[in-house]
């Protein structure tokens, strides 16, 4: 007997999407003082109603977050992973946020099972906890932390075209309801955070990044994405590009299916945006 989101074989009804999402600036949706009032309330907003775009509940989480790179891809194989508050100087209760979200062993083991078949390397993590990239825009969007989290890391290198391919190798788990999620921010340099710079700099690349992904095909867009550093303001937009990475696992994995741009804004002058697949 199987639940009402799944078949006899295992599989649910319907594939799940993908998504790049804005975690915003370490715990700001927890605090006050970060911008002027309400500034991140917007972002935060989009957050708490990610979950409406979601065809139904998920069986797992795969999150890439741009806060883990390793010399290889690596799989946390943790059952009940703890938090890793990897933000620093904010307000106390800041590092008292609760996530209690259990892992997924067993989602893990699929995981380095689908990448080897595609012969990429692989190691594993029992004890590196959730860092803010996952827990801090999950606890908006599944805050009752009732979803099994299985966070995968970066490779170092930052390799575009590594990273899609580790996309596509996993995309076999969107049938059976796991949601891929990367974590990032698609504009991210810190120095011209709220500076003069930052606006137009991040509005160049926003088009592009727009212009690369809503309504391309798979091919069209893979190849701009590999290619992004020929963008404009592309190294104004990311001096280090961990916050952009993140989208290519998800486009990998999105395969043949279109991405829109789903979330729009400016938060202290610069444009950030999100991606459904």
């Amino acid at each position: 007997m199987t639940d009402d989101n799944s078949s006899s074989s295992g599989f649910v009804d319907k594939k799940q999407p993908t998504f790049y999402i804005p975690h915003g600036g370490g715990p700001c949706f927890f605090m006050e003082g970060m911008g002027p009032a309400g500034t991140w309330d917007g972002m935060g907003n989009w957050l708490k109603a990610l979950s409406k775009a979601v065809p139904q509940k998920p069986t797992a989480l795969l999150v890439v977050s741009a806060h883990w790179e390793e010399p290889k891809v690596t799989v946390n194989t943790a059952a009940e992973p703890d938090l890793l508050y990897d933000y620093y100087g904010f307000p106390p209760h800041t590092y008292e946020i609760k996530y209690p979200a259990l892992g997924a062993p067993v989602v893990a083991k699929q995981i380095i099972e689908l990448l080897h078949e595609k012969g990429i390397e692989t190691s594993t993590d029992s004890k590196r906890g959730l860092d803010h990239g996952v827990f801090i825009p999950f606890k908006l969007i599944y805050p009752a932390a009732d979803i099994p989290i299985v966070q995968l890391s970066l490779k170092e290198g930052l390799d575009p075209a590594f990273h899609i391919g580790v996309g596509k190798a996993l995309a076999p788990l969107r049938e059976q309801g796991v949601l891929i999620v990367g974590s990032g921010m698609s504009y991210h340099n810190l120095r011209s955070f709220g500076s003069g710079d930052s606006g137009p700099h991040s509005a160049h690349f926003d088009q592009w990044l727009d212009q690369s992904i809503t309504g391309q095909d798979e091919a069209v867009r893979s190849k701009k994405l590999i290619d992004w550093e020929s963008a404009p303001s592309a190294r104004a937009a990311h001096p280090r590009e961990e916050h952009l990475l993140p989208l290519m696992v998800v486009a990998g994995a999105a395969g043949a299916d279109v991405g829109r741009r789903t979330y729009n804004e400016k938060v202290m002058g610069m444009t950030i945006s999100a991606y459904q697949f």
